[in-house]
């Protein structure tokens, strides 16, 4: 079971409430969320371009726009390396078309998951070389590519790198950090410790868009131009999972406008293969099915699919990346349910489910789907959890982590770096890869160091507001589309409500999946719930706390005794024209 807490942060709600003008609830929902002054308010409400930071504050940026700016002036060859994710592919694609607006010689490679794994690598530095390459760019990566930067470099070759990823550290004897950076000309990195940067949360494509931002001044070009690329910078940002507040939430914001008329011909094939065509595109659309569509390439197939069908002006084409693209992602699925079984089993055959941080190893899994896999067993036990699977090497194993707001896997992994032959990754996911005979020494170091306490591992649920039924109305539901693009940072609003009779109940859908609860406000009103959870648990837990006649008595709409406090969120149900008030229930009690 979770635990439920009130989130009660201290702010002064009239004040604010006044002079933001906007409603007290408002104040109180985005006071939980960090945002307490009257600027960042604004910012949150009315996200504008004009409310942008100067790209400029970057460390090291006016070096790496100038090396770009002197690469294109002397017709040199410019290669951009990316990742095979979605963030990488929307970093790829923002670098490119703003480096040929400015008649840059530019092409990309991306690294093959299997083959290579993440980042620069030497292969791909020793390919530029024998290209004629004179300035390799990253994106998405390249903060811990230390020896990979160190051939560039050794080869005669020019490097910027341009990441989010939180930078490498050793620990000295007094457990002081020493960050360690690449030997680059340029470091665009705002998570840089010495980056001054005002916003530490972008996505890579995130950075790679203040980075076209300052070329684009640097060569002229009306700023209007850089905002083009932000239906791709949108995507990256959602489908990275990154907080969608300050830039974020202009990013996204402007992003879906863009992305709602899109002219980009892939995009629209991709929207259509998707069967998203004529629908309103948010950022569930783009992080649950057109997300997933593009990572499925770099996962099953060669990521440069996804970043062609973004380029291409051939509409035939365009349809056969996308029908693939979709393919691709039905297949992924199956793979995952598959893998999501064979790791479950392992867990509770071995127990590992009562240790603190969960280490498998399952090698008949798709490494591609590692990560995938790990947070669903993450959010399944609400433990750290880290899936291992087999590598080309037969004497390693590589794969993906995925954690808990409690638990920083970024800093509790580093801690065991003297195990493991390649990392990286930030507080909430790592990649990784190892000897297989560190293994067990990795599990043990792992839960032997860690201070997570029982406490920890109970999922926690934070409601905003104890909100009675009876406030429920369409003014409320249009009031919270102000809070709106929701993700990481900025969930949905979350309200609780306290002793609700329900009336009646019904169950729903094709499958059986939806519970529909009649429930009875205060004031004698009846406004429709809906739980999309698991019913049969639903049903056990409340037959045991109030009998079977009880539960058989509420199915049939006789009056009974059973009562409910719920966490809620007010929605409206539209069907034939009529519009009526309803709340989706996702936890209950």
């Amino acid at each position: 079971m979770e635990r439920w807490y009130l989130r009660n942060v201290k702010v002064d709600l009239d004040h604010i409430s006044n002079k933001g003008k906007i409603s007290k609830l408002l104040v109180r929902i985005l006071a939980n969320r960090g945002i307490k002054d009257l600027r960042s308010i604004d910012s949150f409400i009315n996200p504008t371009l004009d409310k942008l930071h100067n790209p400029r504050l970057m460390k090291d940026m006016e070096e790496g726009v100038k090396l770009v700016k002197d690469s294109i002036q002397k017709g040199e060859k410019i290669r951009i390396v990316g990742d095979y994710d979605q963030d990488g592919n929307s970093a790829i694609l923002t670098l490119l078309k703003g480096i040929r607006r400015c008649k840059g010689r530019v092409d990309y490679v991306i690294p093959h998951r299997i083959r290579d794994g993440y980042g620069l690598n030497e292969r791909i530095v020793r390919e530029a070389k024998e290209d004629g390459v004179n300035l390799l760019i990253t994106c998405d990566n390249g903060i811990s590519a230390l020896e990979p930067v160190k051939l560039a470099k050794n080869l005669g070759m020019k490097v910027i790198i341009t990441d989010h990823h939180d930078v490498g550290f050793v620990e000295d004897e007094d457990g002081r950090k020493n960050y360690l950076l690449p030997e680059a000309d340029a470091i665009i990195n705002p998570k840089r410790q010495d980056c001054k940067y005002p916003f530490k949360n972008l996505s890579g494509a995130g950075v790679a868009f203040k980075f076209v931002q300052a070329l684009y001044e640097e060569f002229n070009i009306d700023m209007d131009e850089s905002y083009e690329l932000l239906e791709f910078v949108a995507m990256g940002t959602v489908c990275d999972v990154v907080e969608l507040i300050d830039e974020n939430r202009i990013i996204v914001t402007e992003g879906l406008k863009r992305i709602n008329n899109t002219q980009n011909i892939g995009l629209k094939a991709l929207i259509r293969a998707t069967g998203l065509e004529g629908k309103d595109i948010n950022t569930y659309s783009l992080g649950f099915i057109l997300g997933p569509c593009v990572n499925a390439s770099g996962r099953l197939d060669s990521a440069e699919m996804a970043v062609e069908l973004f380029l291409t002006e051939d509409e035939n084409l365009a349809s056969l990346y996308a029908e693939e693209l979709y393919k691709l992602n039905e297949e992924r699925k199956r793979m995952t349910e598959k893998g999501f079984e064979k790791a479950v089993d392992q867990i509770e055959q071995k127990g590992y489910d009562k240790e603190k941080v969960i280490v498998i190893y399952e090698p008949s899994i798709h490494e591609s789907i590692a990560g995938i896999i790990a947070g669903r067993i993450k959010d399944r036990y609400y433990r750290p959890t880290i899936l291992l699977t087999q590598s080309k090497d037969e004497n390693k194993i590589k794969g993906s982590g995925r954690s808990i707001e409690e638990y920083n896997m970024f800093d509790e992994i580093s801690k065991a770096k003297d195990l493991l032959t390649s990392f990286g990754g930030h507080p909430m996911a790592a990649g990784l890869s190892l000897n297989k005979s560190n293994l067990e020494d990795f599990r043990n170091r792992l839960n032997g160091q860690t201070t997570l306490t029982e406490k920890d591992l109970i999922p926690k649920i934070y409601i905003d507001i104890h909100l009675p039924l009876d406030y429920v109305s369409f003014n409320l539901v249009k009031e919270l589309k102000l809070l709106e693009p929701f993700g990481k940072g900025n969930p949905k609003p979350l309200f609780g409500a306290k002793g609700i009779p329900v009336k009646r109940a019904f169950i729903l859908g094709k499958n059986g999946n939806v519970l529909k609860l009649l429930l009875l406000t205060k004031s004698g009103r009846i406004i429709d719930g809906l739980y999309f959870g698991d019913i049969e648990e639903f049903e056990n837990r409340l037959s045991k706390k109030y009998g079977m006649a009880e539960l058989d008595r509420m199915y049939k709409g006789i009056d009974s005794a059973i009562k409910l406090d719920i966490v809620y969120t007010p929605s409206v149900n539209e069907y034939m024209g009529n519009k009526n008030l309803q709340v989706i229930i996702h936890n209950y009690r």
